[in-house]
């Protein structure tokens, strides 16, 4: 399942698809996003194992229920049964959906301790606190004198030009922000989450990640995206007026690109930011180019 599915993303950016395609949602989109992490894969994995129960219980069901409605009406059945048990009828409806149920909830609960247990340390930590209406990051990192940190705001109009912005296509409305978070490919991040005034929900779709953010309390959860790109996500949790207006973006970039970023930023969050989106769209043409000759 999980090479069908690094084909099916192969196929799409031999299509052309943008590296924003499959982090943000698409017009008339029916399914999920593709999958950028390995919990993502089960999930998606999951909801299709569940198709081959759910699709054939409700044609049963309806099934049985035309047939009892046009069999045993009052015209065709005047006069009703008055059978009140039968054995081989309760075995059968009792046996088939605890089969079914355990069926379903041997691979649900082992995709539930997954979500929660990384198969490997974390390299890295982030610290997410959700605020009204914005998020802080923080890097967690011992060795660094002033770890980074900033606010990710939802990203104005006005300041689109400014910050290099303007690529409707890779920074859309209401989900693009100011300043991402940005993380390497391949490597497991350690995720806390927490809030400073009401509840949040950190949620980013392309992930397979969704974390409350509690006031006073420090919830964790990882993930680890196997490929580079511009990921879209928001708050999920009613937190206030602007909540719609609160939306969550992770950058996903090489390990060179990553530590390069990260020491800049330590300085001058601006100009890492303008750095590293300079180096991602050298490299894009670098790819380009050598994809035509």
């Amino acid at each position: 399942m999980k090479k069908k599915i690094a084909a099916s993303l192969g196929l799409l950016t031999l299509l052309g698809a943008s590296g924003a395609f499959a982090a943000q949602p698409q017009p008339w989109q029916m399914g999920m996003q593709p999958a950028a992490t390995p919990i993502m894969e089960g999930i998606r994995w999951f909801e299709q194992y569940t198709l081959w129960f759910i699709v054939p219980i409700t044609l049963l069901v309806t099934l049985l229920l035309a047939w009892v409605a046009v069999r045993y009406r009052a015209s065709a059945n005047p006069v009703p049964s008055k059978t009140s048990h039968n054995t081989v009828i309760e075995i059968i409806w009792t046996l088939g959906p605890v089969i079914v149920l355990l069926l379903l909830a041997v691979p649900s609960f082992q995709l539930l301790t997954y979500q929660y247990t990384p198969d490997e340390e974390p390299a890295m930590t982030v610290k997410a606190t959700g605020m009204q209406w914005y998020w802080e990051y923080e890097y967690q990192d011992e060795n660094a004198d002033s770890p980074v940190s900033f606010s990710s705001l939802l990203l104005q109009d006005a300041d689109r030009v400014e910050l290099g912005k303007e690529d409707l296509s890779q920074y859309p409305r209401l989900l693009a922000v100011d300043n991402e978070v940005v993380v390497p490919v391949n490597t497991t991040v350690r995720l806390l989450v927490t809030a400073g005034d009401v509840i949040h929900s950190w949620a980013m779709p392309a992930f397979g990640v969704k974390v409350d953010a509690v006031p006073g309390r420090l919830n964790e959860t990882w993930f680890r995206a196997e490929r580079e790109g511009l990921y879209y996500g928001q708050c999920s949790e009613l937190c206030g007026k602007d909540h719609a207006f609160m939306p969550i973006a992770v950058r996903v970039v090489s390990q060179d690109q990553f530590d390069q970023w990260y020491s800049a930023a330590a300085e001058n969050l601006e100009d890492a930011n303008r750095a590293l989106a300079a180096a991602i769209q050298s490299a894009k043409g670098e790819e380009k180019v050598a994809g035509l000759n």
